[in-house]
């Protein structure tokens, strides 16, 4: 009842419906996954495909192929996706219980050694194709790739059991850790998880060869006058020397005192007694200098153990024999060779990656290169570790030791990361690469003149890996088709099972725990 008689006009709130935002593509994970590995819609567009991610990248990092003779080379010029002739639909794959594939062509020529190309399309099997429902069909079954959460590239610290350690987590290549050991206040270094290798010893054999190399890394230093005062004498005495100190001895000039060694008060008087007007010593204190003796120590046990009598420093064959004898156990050690491999283990692009992500991870951590949005992009293209990766790591662990730098959260979110299905299957079909390139090789040794292409290329490695990725991998399972929504739980899954991640075993409280990084991101 309307008082008065007036009426009343109703309002519909809410009647004008405003979209306020998009809704997300809640498959998009796995659609733009596989179209990066495939890049088909640069093909449909006529572009080439992008080098730096996906098939493309496989193709580009195992050609060319060298015949070890070097008479024959393999080169990789492309390859296409047969797109508009795919064999079966979706349905008919389904009922005859076929794989929804599409066949790639490759095109490779061989160069010989007198200028000669021979050059040929070489079919390189079927991959299968993924529906526009992000799901595969194969052998008449819907089938879903879960994504991997794994543990992402890049460098961690942490101090399990009260050791402080450090990891370096490449993408493809040798783990590199450090360890200090805490009684001794000495820093190690393990490849591979194998036995300990001393910190200075490591660094001497990438690079870092003499002391004053080593103490330039880690140290800042401050030159000083030498002065007949017995209060600057006192004030000298105990201090470490930042560079070698050289003298007139005898009629010629020779190292009387190395850097990393402690002043005492008959050496400084020795110094004024032969001339030495300046030296440089070393500063524990103040900025940008590391505030711990750690790799003096490291020099201390250095004279003995590992320096030849009659040198005052390691030689090579010093420093290389009891890494190759930890990395190679009861194998003989030819030095030139021990020389080359050990810096192409971490510097070579052919053994050893970090990844975009690894890379940024780095320059994050150790504030490098990262002044602006530019920089931050360029300075991700390098994907091998360098010499300075390496000290800065140890330097912050030592900084961790002495309490001036936080641990990491090793199960914290910002520690792990998403591989999804192209990812997955690139990494799977680098190593049938691998397989392919040896065979490649061994052919190239047996056959003749007359040779093709076609001869020297086995592609059973690539298809076999296919089949297996996609029928057997623990994370290609059959899609659960109990009522929409599970399905699409299903396809945005995570796991941390598979190649390169966790096992049942090893799966520990820690890892199966839900982390407070997991609220709002994660379902457990």
């Amino acid at each position: 009842m309307v008082a008065n008689g007036k009426s009343i006009t109703r309002t519909y709130i809410g009647s004008e419906q405003h979209e306020v935002c998009e809704l997300p593509d809640l498959i998009g994970v796995q659609l733009d996954s596989y179209e990066r590995f495939l890049q088909l819609d640069r093909f449909k567009k006529g572009l080439a495909p992008d080098p730096s991610y996906g098939l493309e990248e496989v193709f580009l990092t195992t050609f060319p192929i060298d015949s070890p003779n070097g008479e024959m080379r393999l080169t990789y010029k492309g390859y296409t996706i047969d797109y508009e002739n795919i064999k079966f639909s979706e349905t008919e794959c389904k009922k005859k219980g076929r794989t929804y594939s599409v066949p790639i062509k490759v095109t490779i020529s061989l160069e010989f050694s007198t200028g000669e190309i021979r050059e040929k399309e070489i079919f390189f099997g079927d991959i299968p194709m993924m529906t526009d429902r992000g799901t595969f069909i194969i052998n008449g079954a819907e089938r879903v790739v879960v994504s991997q959460i794994h543990r992402s590239p890049g460098v961690i610290f942490s101090d399990d059991k009260d050791v402080y350690s450090s990891r370096i987590i490449p993408y493809r290549g040798s783990w590199l850790e450090f360890e200090i050991d805490d009684k001794k206040h000495l820093i190690y270094t393990k490849i591979d998880r194998k036995k300990k290798i001393l910190g200075t010893l490591f660094l001497r054999a990438i690079g870092f060869d003499t002391r004053e190399k080593i103490l330039e890394q880690f140290y800042t230093g401050e030159r000083v006058e030498l002065v007949d005062e017995q209060e600057l004498k006192a004030g000298l005495e105990n201090r470490y020397l930042y560079k070698d100190v050289w003298a007139e001895v005898e009629g010629e000039k020779r190292k009387v005192l190395r850097a990393g060694d402690m002043l005492h008060a008959h050496e400084i008087d020795e110094l004024i007694g032969l001339s030495v007007g300046e030296v440089h010593l070393l500063n524990l204190k103040g900025e940008n200098t590391l505030h711990s003796d750690m790799i003096l120590n490291c020099f201390e046990l250095e004279d003995a153990k590992f320096t030849s009598e009659g040198y005052d420093e390691p030689t090579k064959e010093d420093v290389l024999s009891p890494i190759f004898s930890v990395l190679m156990p009861g194998e003989m050690i030819a030095i030139e060779r021990a020389e080359k491999d050990l810096p192409d283990m971490f510097f070579s692009s052919r053994r050893y990656d970090l990844g975009s992500v690894g890379r940024y991870k780095f320059n994050k951590k150790f504030s490098t290169d990262l002044d602006d949005e530019q920089d931050e992009e360029t300075s991700t293209d390098l994907t091998v570790l360098t010499p300075e990766d390496i000290v800065n790591t140890m330097a912050f662990l030592i900084k961790v030791f002495i309490r001036e730098e936080n641990v990491d959260d090793i199960d914290h979110l910002g520690n792990r990361r998403i591989r999804s299905v192209g990812e997955l299957l690139q990494n799977a079909l680098k190593s049938a690469f691998a397989r392919m390139e040896r065979i490649a090789k061994e052919r190239m040794n047996l056959e003749s003149g007359s040779v093709k292409p076609q001869d020297l290329i086995s592609i059973k490695p690539i298809v076999a890996a296919i089949k297996e990725f996609f029928g057997s991998s623990q994370l290609s399972q059959f899609m659960d088709q109990v009522n929409p929504l599970a399905e699409l739980t299903h396809k945005r899954r995570l796991n941390a099972l598979g190649p390169g991640g966790l096992s049942r075993d090893r799966a520990g409280f820690e890892v199966r725990d839900v982390h407070y990084t997991h609220y709002g991101r994660i379902c457990p």
